[in-house]
């Protein structure tokens, strides 16, 4: 169980990420970017792929706390209650 919610919670977070930099990439451009009043020097390649896993670290982190805060369900044959994904 603990596998099928690692995916359920990055494959998501993946596709949404890669949609997230297609756009964020589009308007700007990576030699336009400054950090601290200085242009990195790392190539545009290098640019793209730290965006692109920093956006898909904050999309996977906003998954996680939905499944984290996900409601339990009573279940109706026995007096427990099943406490949602996690």
């Amino acid at each position: 169980m603990k596998y099928r919610l690692l995916i359920w919670i990055l494959w998501p977070s993946f596709l949404v990420a890669g949609m997230a930099e297609g756009l964020l990439f589009t308007v700007i451009h990576p030699q336009d970017l400054l950090f601290f009043g200085h242009h990195p020097d790392i190539s545009d390649e290098g640019i793209y792929t730290i965006g692109f896993l920093m956006i898909w670290i904050f999309c996977a982190v906003s998954s996680a706390l939905a499944a984290y805060i996900l409601p339990g369900i009573e279940a109706p044959d026995t007096k427990g209650v099943d406490r949602g994904l996690l």
